[in-house]
């Protein structure tokens, strides 16, 4: 643990002159304000940094716009990316006039979530390790208006790129759907996530590996320890951060959006989890595949809720298209220790108790990591508390089931509409342990259905023309 006073003698010690202050708006996206060294002194802490509210998507309203950032001093890091020496520290929001956490934000949800598992006595600590895969393009152009919509991404490594004049083409491209995990020269994008890697380690993030992934066109893994839930969350935020601004770097762009590219694999955030209490693991035991009743149980709520918790965990249109069978999709709402196309995966962990965890394999990086961590933590803590069975494990080839079989195994929703729907009507294990509030869950749906679901389809697609312009 780092105190304030640590980080004003680091801010001393080091000649730091910008303090940036960085906090998450309510779909996912850092926010920052830079502060000059001497605005910030032990109070910033504890009653925070003033800021106006109102232009945050999702917060406040203009007449009630008054905010402050409190200083989290665990989050400290010199940023790699400024000219100046600028000290990098994340924060969560008050409401000043009261002195009360905001209820809307997300850091301040995972910490409720957090208090919420001590007071039920199951566990004192959620452990969370989230692989956020990527893309890394060399170009990309959008546009949509009155008459005219479209998108293009470009990336060196793509395989429709084979027959392209690139003065020359050398003929290196992963094949779709083989992009795992060919070396140099088919890997172009080595050196730069190794830096992107060792970056991230600079800003405290404790790394563990980076490899390519499976599609075509530059899809990208880092690797990172699995954290304590808000420190998982602050990681991740630091990865996406980071990798960023390393292609920048490079004159490349990184997008975290589910499915870019068409007919190869999409962009997913298998998210790993663990209770435990007093320093010991509480999912390893003498159940299916070495797993407790507790860990059972938690499968349970999460496979219950699975539909509601993925309008939080996958909340863009664009998920929906990663989930749909053929592409390694996780669209099915079972668990296994070995199928990867069921949504809960127990992964391979030795005799090692403490390695003992499950994979929810259906999130994505477009989520907000708080409120995606604390939801899934509600939802399993649910399954806890009600003892709900998960039922028979899914260890069966899927693509060998026979209709019948198939009919019985419940599916992930097929678009954001329809996991907003879910959310609307099964949300109160959310709600009732005082974790997220009626308000934020409104806002959620109102925000995701006016901002997202009824603009897209209020437009025509281009594909539309393809198939009816000859109509």
């Amino acid at each position: 643990m780092t105190t304030p006073q640590e980080v004003l003698n680091l801010i001393r010690d080091n000649n730091i002159q910008m303090i940036d202050l960085k906090f998450i708006d309510t779909p996912g996206i850092w926010q920052h304000l830079t502060v000059f060294h001497n605005q910030i002194d032990e109070s910033s802490f504890t009653d925070g940094v003033p800021f106006d509210g109102s232009s945050i998507r999702g917060w406040k309203a203009i007449n009630e716009s008054d905010m402050s950032m409190v200083l989290d001093p665990n989050t400290a890091w010199i940023d790699p990316f400024m000219k100046e020496p600028t000290l990098s520290i994340i924060c969560s929001i008050k409401e000043p006039r009261t002195g009360e956490w905001y209820s809307r934000c997300p850091r301040v949800i995972a910490q409720k979530a957090l208090d919420y598992l001590v007071s039920s006595g199951v566990g004192d600590t959620a452990f969370f390790g989230p692989e956020a895969e990527f893309f890394i393009f060399d170009d990309v152009r959008f546009d949509q208006n009155s008459h005219e919509g479209y998108y293009h991404v470009d990336s060196v490594e793509g395989r429709w790129n084979s027959g392209k004049q690139e003065g020359p083409n050398l003929g290196y491209k992963p094949r779709y759907k083989e992009g795992y995990f060919p070396v140099p020269p088919t890997d172009t994008f080595q050196d730069i996530r190794t830096e992107m890697l060792l970056t991230m380690a600079k800003c405290g993030v404790p790394i563990e590996k980076q490899h390519h992934e499976v599609a075509t066109g530059g899809q990208c893994e880092l690797g990172f320890r699995f954290g304590k839930l808000i420190e998982a969350a602050d990681w991740l935020m630091t990865y996406k951060y980071v990798i960023k601004n390393v292609a920048n770097k490079y004159g490349k762009t990184v997008t975290f959006m589910p499915k870019p590219v068409f007919q190869d694999n999409g962009s997913g955030m298998h998210t790993h989890q663990s209770i435990w209490k007093d320093g010991q693991p509480l999912f390893a035991g003498d159940k299916y595949a070495g797993l407790s009743e507790m860990a059972l149980h938690y499968i349970g709520g999460i496979l219950k809720h699975a539909p509601a918790l993925l309008a939080i965990t996958n909340p863009t249109t664009n998920s929906y298209k990663r989930l749909v069978p053929g592409y390694e999709a996780p669209v099915n709402l079972a668990y296994s220790q070995g199928n990867r196309s069921a949504s809960i995966r127990i992964p391979l962990s030795g005799t090692n108790p403490k390695a003992k965890r499950l994979e929810f394999r259906c999130p994505d990086a477009t989520s907000n990591p708080y409120l995606a961590f604390a939801a899934m933590l509600c939802a399993g803590l649910d399954g806890i508390k009600n003892k709900i069975d998960p039922g028979e494990p899914l260890d069966k080839n899927i693509y060998e089931l026979s209709p019948e079989e198939l009919a019985k195994v419940p599916s992930t929703p097929g678009s954001l509409e329809l996991a907003l729907e879910a959310l609307e009507k099964d949300h109160a294990f959310l709600t009732e342990p005082g974790v997220f509030t009626e308000d934020f869950i409104e806002t959620w749906i109102s925000y995701k259905l006016d901002n997202e679901v009824n603009p897209m389809r209020l437009r025509p697609h281009p594909y539309e023309f393809a198939l009816y312009y000859d109509c």
